[in-house]
């Protein structure tokens, strides 16, 4: 199994202006010297340890005047807030993002860093500092090494292979098939294109839009081919995610990683529950957000969206609605307790604006899919009704959670301790042996990351998603 990167959140206000009001440093006030000077530039010159090194960090000026001190501080600064807080800014990346990002005061750090002559020190304790973010510099820096030796690409294919045919891309890509869940590391030996992989590449083209005919013709082969360049730039893109991150999370909180559909329940700084989820379609992608479970609802009701009534309800009579026990209330669709409603039994409330919560679903099937991007933005779990029993026990509310779906009725249960919850996007893992894995991008997220970290442009290939199913 693979597992999800860790992460990490705190507040916000990323202004150099705040660090100043706070301190009373000015840019000004930052003496350099030659040997300082000397650190800067030996730092930004060994940025591709953190993926930064398309980056241009230009370091100009002679420590001793005004002008050269300032241009030093610029740079020195611009450095720091890229290791410290990312080189770019995830909410004019993204349309919703209120994950909330770390805080240090830099202006003040540098100063002191300066003082104690150990700048080269301080700008590496700005980066994360776990297992997790080492890795990931350490798997970059020897895809950068290989550069020139590395194996040149396979030709372009001339034609498909078909089921039965032996080819030598075949364990290229059924390599790419295990690492993306569609195939069992079992089944991935061999030349021979055999019945197994045909059925993961059947699956894998169905989620990707292509006719599901196991051939793998030049669209399937792009899916699942991945060169250097593109590990280079989704590791280098998952070290900036990181570093957008705080670097001390609640020890009991739940994670769940929007790309990959999994959920992680930490308890006391240790995983204690992780399962399944699904998440929102690439055209109504959950977003990123940092918000707590404050209660748990049994039996809920389901006040039908407007988008989803207009898009999904429209021309439906009232024979629907009896089948799926609907009624209109106050001028609302509003889908009554029992199996058949689109949140299960169990729903997981949660304080944001976007109206993003965690649930239970009566369409257990989807559980069983790769791409669990399935949803209008809601966060469905899987065993719900289970994780509920686990939250509630870890509250010392399970008696008032039985009482509660005893009633049938939907019912309300506060929970004593909110839960943080963050719904954060990565697309590397990491394998039984600990090696960085690029999963799939289904909400094509990585592409404008990379752009602001200097690659090159590309496309994704996107998920389509084909369920037609109502709910949240």
């Amino acid at each position: 199994m693979l597992s999800a990167l860790t992460f990490t959140l705190a507040g916000c206000d990323l202004s150099e202006s705040s660090g100043q009001a706070k301190t009373g440093i000015t840019a000004q006030a930052i003496a350099w010297n030659g040997k300082a000077a000397g650190q800067l530039r030996q730092a930004i010159a060994d940025r591709a340890a953190h993926g930064l090194d398309r980056m241009d960090f230009a370091v100009e000026g002679k420590p001793g005047t005004p002008a050269g001190d300032d241009a030093l501080t610029a740079s020195a600064l611009r450095y720091a807030r890229a290791l410290a807080m990312g080189a770019s800014d995830p909410a004019k990346l993204h349309e919703i993002y209120t994950l909330p990002r770390p805080k240090p005061d830099l202006r003040q750090g540098l100063a002191q860093a300066l003082n104690k002559d150990k700048l080269g020190e301080w700008f590496e304790s700005l980066a994360p500092a776990s297992d997790t973010y080492r890795e990931l510099s350490k798997a970059y820096l020897a895809l950068r090494a290989a550069g020139e030796t590395a194996p040149p690409p396979l030709p372009a294919l001339m034609a498909p292979i078909r089921p039965g045919e032996t080819n030598a891309r075949i364990p290229a890509f059924a390599r790419r098939l295990v690492e993306a869940d569609y195939l069992d590391r079992a089944d991935a030996s061999g030349n021979r294109y055999n019945p197994a992989m045909v059925q993961a590449v059947k699956r894998l083209q169905a989620d990707y839009g292509i006719d599901p005919d196991g051939d793998i013709g030049a669209d399937t082969a792009e899916i699942m081919g991945l060169s250097d360049a593109d590990r280079a730039s989704a590791l280098a893109v998952a070290m900036e995610r990181m570093r957008w991150l705080d670097r001390t999370p609640p020890p009991t909180r739940i994670d769940v990683n929007l790309a990959s559909a999994r959920l992680d329940y930490w308890r006391d700084g240790k995983i204690a529950d992780s399962r399944k989820v699904v998440t929102g379609k690439p055209d109504t992608a959950t977003p990123q957000l940092g918000s707590p479970i404050y209660r748990l609802v049994a039996n809920p009701t389901w006040t039908v969206p407007r988008s989803i009534e207009r898009k999904e309800l429209a021309g439906k009579g009232a024979a629907y609605l009896r089948r799926n026990n609907m009624i209109w209330k106050d001028g609302w669709i509003v889908q009554q307790p029992g199996p058949k409603n689109s949140l299960g039994l169990v729903k997981f409330d949660m304080q944001n604006d976007h109206a993003i919560y965690l649930h239970d679903t009566p369409a257990k099937q989807l559980f069983d899919e790769v791409q669990r991007q399935r949803s209008h933005g809601c966060v469905r779990v899987e065993d719900a009704l289970g994780f509920a029993e686990i939250l509630a026990r870890d509250q010392g509310m399970l008696d008032e959670w039985h009482k509660a779906r005893a009633t049938g009725k939907e019912s309300f249960v506060p929970l004593p301790h909110p839960i943080p919850v963050r719904l954060y996007y990565q697309t590397v893992l990491f394998d039984e042996n600990g090696a960085p894995v690029v999963r799939a991008d289904p909400y094509g997220w990585n592409d404008r990351v990379s752009a602001a970290l200097g690659f090159p442009a590309r496309k994704t290939a996107q998920l389509r998603s084909s369920t037609s199913e109502v709910g949240p």
